[in-house]
């Protein structure tokens, strides 16, 4: 079986990213000096981020000063220091949220500092993205990735960045307390058994974040990483969807004899869920670092969950493209496109069904969201094409089909939804989705928002969207409502217009004058003037031709 290089390339950045996730891990449990501690963050971080260079700088005494940097040119460049008020470091300080320029030396959204500004010159540093490195509520810093170019920085870049910051700010805070127990333990002799325990439950709760770095490199879920907290801390972690409240810090509640703390799991900005560890309320030696370690598994899940994230948008992304090749090429499968498919475990010879998918609250690319989890179950696929949210599955009986991802997607939502499907003949998916397209647009026009129907429900309007009858409709229309349509081209009339409303309100001229917001005698002489171009006899004669010719004119241009 063939690997797409799209997918290759996504398994090979996944296991790099893995792979330095793995190494800070090991940070977090070496224990080492806090210089080590700070080049092995942005050592880790370089390679993570693949940027020019990265540093990293922690404040004291109202200062911003440089500490480690790796992929710098000059040496003086850890002389850098500048006051934490100022430069794009200063605005990280302040807002505490990630923040980058596309051009340093030019930007004046910032205060610059001579200084620092002559250290940007050396470096050639260009385009500059900092977030926060934050420890117990505390911003104790800012991670840096740097640029030789102008350029922006994506979501995923930040939200990548800031999730390692967090990692980063869990091992500074291992290095800070390392080096307060050796102290401690030169210090004060006298507190030799309780260092000891200390160090005891350090231990153990390096041992706990080595296991979750395995269940992460083995490719455990989420679900996984807290069924393991439980084992380790004992009580129950449970993974919540959202956190319950707006704090980065962990809060814990007692009640029954319950103690629950919650930790928020944060990437940035970005708030991706909770972890909630319930246990039996009492005091114990290592409470303060279990909560510690709960907290910390935050981060790893963090990054967790956005690897998955981008796993996901990736198929859903190929997903998309497939989909659009079948429906943009001609009639038939290529050699290649089966083969794309069947890589994906889809047989590209029994997607005979279109679907679009048409709801008048949201996007088309909300309904895709739900529409990529009913094709994966389906073995089609799913995508946007020409602003529509649209799948192709194999079916068998379309109706149900229909139906079926109708009922779906309306559990999902908690809203109406309407579905139009057409099956694609000789793999004809383009002519297919044209007919659904158009479909779904009159569906919505007359106030079907909430049906799962194939195109042969609507067999009335199909022949006005279907190409291959064109010239039939021309002609009916030509012969029904054609002479009127002319006479408002000609004089800039709407007299089509006039005769849709008459009909729409049953032929009553005093409803119809209040909709069109005129006078009865103006109403009047339209109608007469509709006499003088189709004749007198309109009103009796062929009416239902020319309703039928008024309303398919109407929709035509839908």
């Amino acid at each position: 079986m063939s690997i797409d290089p799209s997918e290759s390339h996504e398994l090979v950045r996944r296991q790099r990213e893995l792979a330095s996730l793995y190494a800070t891990a090991k940070s977090l449990t070496a224990l080492g000096e806090l210089d080590e501690v700070l080049q092995s963050i942005v050592r880790h971080a370089h390679d993570l981020m693949g940027t020019d260079f990265t540093y990293l700088s922690l404040v004291a005494d109202g200062r911003l000063s440089a500490r480690a940097a790796e992929g710098t040119i000059s040496a003086t460049f850890l002389s850098a220091t500048i006051p934490a008020g100022v430069g794009l470091g200063g605005k990280v300080l302040a807002t505490r949220r990630p923040q980058w320029v596309r051009n340093y030396a030019a930007s004046t959204h910032i205060d610059h500092d001579a200084g620092f500004d002559r250290l940007v010159g050396t470096e050639d540093l260009v385009a500059l993205l900092g977030v926060p490195l934050v420890i117990r509520d505390e911003v104790v810093g800012a991670l840096f990735a740097a640029y030789r170019s102008e350029r922006s920085f994506h979501a995923g870049e930040i939200a990548l960045l800031s999730a390692f910051a967090d990692h980063a700010a869990v091992a500074l805070d291992n290095a800070r307390l390392y080096e307060e127990s050796r102290t401690a333990l030169q210090d004060l002799q006298v507190a030799y058994r309780r260092i000891e325990e200390h160090v005891a439950v350090v231990e153990r709760a390096q041992a706990i974040h080595e296991a979750l770095t395995g269940v992460v490199l083995e490719g455990g879920t989420p679900d996984d990483v807290a069924q393991l907290l439980a084992d380790q801390l004992g009580g129950t972690v449970t993974l919540l969807e959202a956190p319950e409240q707006r704090s980065g810090r962990v809060t814990t509640t007692v009640d029954d004899g319950v103690a629950r703390s919650v930790a928020p799991i944060q990437a940035g900005d970005s708030r991706l869920g909770a972890l909630a560890w319930s246990r039996p309320a009492g005091p114990g030696v290592s409470e303060d670092m279990d909560l510690r370690t709960l907290e910390r598994a935050t981060h790893i899940l963090g990054l967790l969950i956005l690897k998955e994230r981008a796993v996901a948008e990736a198929s859903e992304r190929l997903s998309g493209e497939l989909l659009t090749e079948l429906l943009v090429g001609g009639p038939g499968i290529s050699p290649a496109q089966r083969a794309r498919t069947r890589a994906r475990g889809i047989d590209a010879d029994r997607l005979n069904l279109v679907l679009v998918a048409d709801s008048a609250s949201l996007s088309s690319t909300d309904l895709l969201r739900h529409l990529h989890d009913i094709a994966r179950d389906r073995a089609g696929l799913a995508g946007e094409h020409l602003g529509r949210a649209t799948m192709i599955v194999p079916s068998a009986d379309d109706d149900r089909t229909v139906e079926e991802v109708h009922k779906r997607l309306r559990r999902s939502l908690g809203g109406p939804v309407a579905v139009v499907g057409e099956r694609a003949a000789g793999h004809d998916w383009s002519r297919a989705f044209s007919l659904t397209s158009r479909c779904a647009a009159v569906m919505r026009a007359i106030g079907h928002t909430d049906k799962g129907v194939t195109t042969g429900r609507y067999a009335l309007f199909a022949m006005v969207f279907d190409a291959d009858r064109a010239r039939e409709l021309d002609r009916f229309l030509a012969t029904s409502v054609g002479p009127l349509a002319d006479y408002d081209q000609r004089r800039g009339t709407d007299l089509v217009g006039t005769l849709s409303a008459y009909y729409d309100h049953r032929a009553n001229v005093a409803a119809t004058a209040r909709a069109l917001h005129v006078h009865v005698n103006t109403l009047l002489k339209r109608l007469d003037r509709v006499s003088d171009v189709l004749g007198a006899d309109w009103r009796t004669e062929n009416d239902l031709e020319l309703q039928l010719g008024v309303r398919l004119h109407r929709l035509r241009d839908l």
